[in-house]
C-alpha cells in the first residue's frame, strides 16, 4: 500500500465519522472555514518540507513569518507604500531569510538545527522590537484574497492548490527537483555524481523562505490586519503536517498530494478535539503524540523498506 492510499482511508475516516458527530460540520460555512485553514497548513508545511527534503529543517519557519507580517504592516501602514510592493517586500524578506540560512549551513558548515534555530529566536526579537505587539492596520481592499471565495471555494485555497502542483511539478519534472531529492537521500553520492549540493541546500531553504513568508501575506489578508504574532504556532504544525503527509525526515521523499492529505487530517484532527470540547491544555499534547506515532511510522516503513526491496511505497 502506498502512504498515499493509507492517507486516504484516514482522511475518508475521519470526515465520515465528524460528518456523523456534528449536525453541523457540513455546513457550507464550516467548510469554507476549515478549506481555508486546511491552505494554511498546506503552506506553512511546505516551507518546512522543502528543507527536510535535502536532509536539513527550519525551524525559523515561524520567525520569517512573524517579521514578514510586520514588514507587510510597516510598509502599508507607516511608510504608505501600495499594497502590492509591500507583498513583494514580505516575500522579499523571506528569500532572503532563507538565503541566510542557507548560507550558514552550507559556508560555515553549521547545523541547520542550529542555523535555523538561532534565526528564529533572532527575528522573533526583531518582530517584538520593531512592532511592539501592536498590530498594523491593512486596506479593506487589502482582505480580498484571504476573506472571500472564487467558485464557492476560499482563494487562498486556490493558491495553496496552484502552489502544490508547482511543487510537484518541480520534484518530479524538473532537472532541479531531481537534484534537490538526491542531495537528500544521499549528499555524498551526489556530490560525486556532480551535484552542486551547497547550493541545492541554499536553494531550498530559500524556497523555504519564499512559502513561510507567502503563508505570513495571506493570514494577514484573512485576518485584516498584520499581527506580530504571526507564526509564534507554525512550528509544530509545519512538522507534523510534512511528516503525516510523509515527508521523510532523513531526506529524500516528499510528497505534494501526501501534504494536501496530511493537512486535511490534522485540520480535521484539531476541529475534532473541539467538537468533542476536549480540555484545550491536552491538545498540543495529543498533536505532539500523533507526530511522535508518524515519525515511529515512518521509520517502521523505512525499515520493514529494506528488508523487502520488492515492497514499493
Amino acid at each position: 500500500m502506498k502512504r498515499t492510499d493509507g492517507l486516504c482511508l484516514s482522511f475518508t475516516a475521519l470526515f465520515c465519522v465528524l460528518a456523523i458527530a456534528s449536525t453541523t460540520f457540513l455546513s457550507g460555512y464550516t467548510m469554507f472555514v476549515l478549506s481555508r485553514q486546511v491552505a494554511f497548513y498546506v503552506l506553512i508545511a511546505l516551507a518546512q518540507a522543502v528543507c527536510l527534503v535535502v536532509g536539513g529543517m527550519n525551524l525559523s519557519v515561524g520567525g520569517i513569518g512573524n517579521l514578514a507580517t510586520v514588514l507587510l504592516g510597516l510598509c502599508i501602514e507607516r511608510w504608505q507604500l501600495s499594497p502590492w510592493l509591500a507583498v513583494a517586500v514580505a516575500l522579499g524578506f523571506g528569500c532572503a531569510s532563507g538565503f541566510a540560512n542557507g548560507w550558514f549551513i552550507t559556508r560555515l558548515r553549521i547545523d541547520s538545527f542550529v542555523v535555523t534555530l538561532s534565526m528564529m529566536f533572532l527575528l522573533m526579537g526583531l518582530r517584538s522590537g520593531i512592532s511592539g505587539g501592536q498590530p498594523y492596520a491593512l486596506p479593506e481592499s487589502f482582505t480580498f484574497v484571504g476573506q472571500k471565495a472564487f467558485l464557492g471555494i476560499p482563494c487562498v485555497f486556490w493558491i495553496s492548490l496552484a502552489v502544490l502542483a508547482l511543487i510537484a511539478i518541480l520534484f518530479e519534472r524538473t532537472v532541479l527537483g531531481r537534484h534537490l531529492i538526491a542531495t537528500g537521500t544521499n549528499a555524498d553520492a551526489a556530490r560525486l555524481a556532480g551535484i552542486p549540493t551547497d547550493r541545492m541546500i541554499v536553494i531550498a531553504n530559500v524556497l523555504s523562505g519564499f512559502l513561510a513568508a507567502l503563508a505570513a501575506v495571506l493570514w494577514a489578508s484573512q485576518l485584516g490586519s498584520a499581527t506580530p504574532e504571526t507564526g509564534d504556532t507554525w512550528l509544530i504544525v509545519s512538522f507534523a503536517v510534512a511528516i503525516i503527509g510523509g515527508t521523510g525526515l532523513s531526506g529524500g521523499v516528499i510528497s505534494a498530494s501526501g501534504i494536501l492529505l496530511g493537512a486535511g487530517i490534522f485540520m480535521l484532527i484539531k476541529h475534532g478535539l473541539v467538537e468533542l470540547k476536549a480540555n484545550p491544555y491536552f491538545a498540543n499534547a495529543f498533536l505532539g503524540a500523533l507526530i511522535l506515532l508518524a515519525v515511529a511510522i515512518d521509520r517502521l516503513r523505512d525499515l520493514f523498506g529494506r528488508t523487502d526491496p520488492r515492497r514499493g511505497d
